[in-house]
């Protein structure tokens, strides 16, 4: 006779278990610390994470279980026991007790006496933990092992005497970042974690360690010794420097941002942050922030106060209004600011507003759309197609999310000029020239795929040959019943495309290749943030330029006739539209220095002084903003360029995105930013005599540059590769061709 279950009414697929004398349903195959978490019963832990895979290291977790009456014959791991249907479990009977507190009296044998300089003080499992289930007094005298610490780099730093072997972050660098980076060397008591070469960690979710390490072996180098948890304010926020909108907590002090760590979001980032993300604050406290309104005074700036800024700009933008001006604004702005821009633009009667400046071929009049599904059904696909995107580095979070598709048996295909990094292996693989991708798309097989999502990125979007590209991808996905998730080109390019930050006159590249006699500059440092780099510093070089900004960079200086400074994202109220259409609210953290202000009050106040109407609020929830309808005209094609030569692969180095992490340090230490260079096919760099470390000239229509050469067997033949974000690369981005010769 079958065993009869213990409650009939169950739902399906689930089991009766009762721990401490709580009868709950859990479902099949569940462990005994997942239902207790979710009835709230508390059970002390280590080394499980909810979401890494068991491991069972720590043992913290031991509970007494009782089965058809009869005790098991020792305390079992509720990590990795599952649940039985009639099983009773004791987490806290004297059996159960006893073994967590040996437990723990085991743990703190090796650990080092050193709370009072631990970075984890006051946020430490094994601190909240030994309180409860700790001895006052040892019963080992032997002395404590020591172990050498490594150097992970300039992000993560190390204490692996206080480690206790809970391999979170071996799992975490395993199964989520995929990059095995970390694991356990020796045995025994011998036992300790390393990257055994001795190399920094090189995943860009590295940070991630040290929200999952339980103790102050990994911790946040950047922090180091800056401040107690206690002394910190948590302040909500968001990742803007991809779409994705990552949630996070800033931790302040004092009005300054200390650190950024992840805030819980399964429908957005989960729990997890990348480096870009975390890291990014440092860059707010640069030495060229703009911090007080200046003026041009010949070839100089003269400081002034807010009342003659406004003053200056108004009559600047008086005098050349209507068609005479191009609005050009940073991707990243809120919605908001966006939304009064837009009034400020139509009040003076200009057309030509714009927030699509790393874009170079608008010819199809395309802007952002919203995926047309949530993220965490990428992970359900069967089949993702990844098409002119360098994924890991443009979107880290959403890389984990095809990750997690590809472990589940997804079939990955990639079409990129560059066979980039994956942590997976995809299905096939086409690396073709950039003109060659929309070819290459058709030629994917899907087989019989029932949920298929197309996932369409920088490369494609922002490259000269990117309405060909967005065609055949929308006809690619129509045929094969595919979901197209085109990547928007900025953190809130869908919110400011929802916000009518669009042309009705000139799209972004044609007011530069077409040039007014004033532009308003929004958050954009001109030398490094604009697709076609030598078309806007010629531009704006010969016109009167209003800038506000985050930044008195020298390329702002350059240009600029008035610099207003204004707040970053992490100093503002707002909000952020993401790439799924999910509007999300950051809230003020940092206080923004010295006299920078909101760019509302800026842009309400610059309104007041013109006179305009729509800006004689004084509260921004009166200003009555609302999302504008407005779709652009077809624009302007990327320029021709040569005939001859490589084909130009621009991609964003991963930390030289925005002008806010290209100032962090620690980002720019890490060994993903590697500087300026060209890689070409090992076959066009012997053709070209160029061997590793040889300096190549690369000429485009619009400028020179000397970069040392890497023959690279990951890039399609007859390419050159290049990464944007530094000086020396900036005047070949917009070249859909450069002629290559041995310098």
């Amino acid at each position: 006779m079958s065993a009869q279950p213990a409650n009939p009414n169950l739902p399906p697929d689930h089991v009766t278990v009762y721990i401490d004398g709580k009868e709950l349903a859990a479902p099949r195959g569940s462990m005994i610390i997942q239902a207790a978490d979710k009835a709230g019963i508390p059970i002390p832990r280590f080394c499980y994470h909810e979401k890494l895979p068991i491991a069972a290291n720590c043992r913290m977790c031991l509970v007494d279980t009782e089965i058809g009456g009869r005790p098991a014959p020792k305390p079992s791991p509720a990590c990795a026991t599952p649940v039985m249907d009639g099983m009773r479990v004791y987490t806290r009977n004297d059996k159960a007790l006893k073994a967590q507190r040996n437990v723990m009296e085991f743990l703190l044998i090796n650990h080092p006496l050193d709370c009072p300089i631990c970075d984890q003080g006051g946020e430490c499992e094994l601190q909240d933990l030994a309180l409860g289930y700790g001895r006052s007094v040892s019963r080992f005298v032997e002395r404590k092992r020591v172990v050498a610490d490594e150097d992970l780099g300039p992000l993560v730093v190390t204490e692996m005497t206080r480690c206790i072997q809970c391999t979170r972050c071996v799992r975490f660098t395993a199964e989520i970042a995929g990059t095995y980076e970390l694991g356990g060397m020796q045995r025994g008591e011998n036992l300790q974690i390393g990257t055994y070469d001795g190399q920094p960690l090189m995943t860009e979710l590295s940070g991630n360690v040290i929200d999952v390490c339980p103790v102050g072996a990994l911790t946040n180098k950047v922090f180091r010794f800056r401040a107690r948890p206690w002394e910190l304010i948590a302040r909500p926020s968001l990742g803007f420097h991809d779409a994705l909108g990552s949630n996070l907590f800033h931790h302040v002090r004092r009005g300054e941002i200390l650190r950024s760590v992840p805030r819980d979001n399964e429908a957005v980032n989960e729990c997890w942050l990348s480096d870009r993300d975390r890291y990014a604050h440092q860059g707010l406290y640069a030495e060229d922030r703009a911090t007080v309104p200046l003026i041009r005074d010949g070839e100089g700036f003269r400081e002034a106060s807010w009342e003659d800024a406004l003053k200056h700009a108004a009559a600047l933008l008086r005098a050349q209004g209507g068609d005479d001006l191009g609005v050009l604004v940073h991707p990243a702005t809120s919605n908001e600011e966006g939304a009064l821009l837009a009034r400020l633009a139509d009040a003076l009667g200009c057309g030509h507003l714009d927030h699509r400046i790393g874009q170079l071929d608008l010819s199809d009049g395309a802007a952002a759309e919203a995926f047309p599904l949530p993220l965490a059904e990428i992970e359900q696909a069967d089949a993702i197609v990844l098409v002119g995107t360098h994924l890991r580095h443009e979107v880290p979070l959403l890389h984990q999310r095809v990750r997690k598709a590809a472990k589940r048996g997804a079939r990955v295909h990639v079409v990129n000029p560059v066979d980039f990094d994956l942590t997976f292996a995809p299905a096939s693989r086409r690396i073709v020239p950039p003109s060659q991708l929309a070819a290459a798309l058709g030629e994917v097989e899907l087989g019989e795929a029932a949920h298929a999502v197309v996932i369409v990125g920088a490369l494609a979007e922002n490259g000269a040959h990117a309405a060909a590209i967005r065609r055949a991808a929308a006809a690619f996905a129509a045929a094969r019943n595919a979901r197209l998730c085109r990547i928007p080109q900025g953190a809130n390019a869908l919110g400011l495309t929802q916000q009518g930050v669009l042309p009705a006159g000139l799209d972004a590249q044609a007011m530069l290749r077409q040039p007014r006699k004033a532009y308003l500059l929004y958050g954009i440092e001109p030398g490094l943030d604009f697709a076609d780099t030598a078309a806007a510093l010629k531009a704006l070089g010969g016109a009167r330029v209003l800038a506000f900004s985050h930044y008195a960079c020298a390329s702002t200086r350059a240009v600029a006739e008035v610099i207003l400074p204004i707040a970053a994202l992490p100093e503002l109220d707002a909000t952020l539209t993401n790439l799924e259409g999910r509007v999300q609210a950051a809230s003020a953290a940092g206080r923004a220095p010295g006299q920078a202000q909101p760019g509302w009050r800026v842009l309400r106040a610059l309104g007041g002084e013109l006179a305009l109407p729509g800006f004689d609020f004084t509260d921004l929830g009166d200003a009555g903003l609302a999302p504008r309808a407005r779709r652009p005209a077809a624009g302007s094609a990327a320029p021709a360029g040569a005939a001859s030569g490589l084909e130009v692969v621009a991609t964003a180095a991963i930390y030289r995105s925005d002008a806010t992490v290209r100032r962090a340090d620690a980002l720019q230490a890490h060994p993903l930013t590697a500087g300026p260079g060209l890689r070409l096919h090992p076959d066009d760099a012997a053709a070209l005599g160029l061997q590793a470390g040889d300096m190549a000239r690369v000429r485009g229509a619009d400028g020179t540059a000397s970069l040392p050469a890497t023959p690279d067997a990951r890039v399609a033949r007859g390419c050159a590769w290049i990464e944007t974000g530094y000086g020396p690369t900036a005047p070949l981005a917009a070249q859909a061709r450069v002629e290559v010769v041995r310098a």
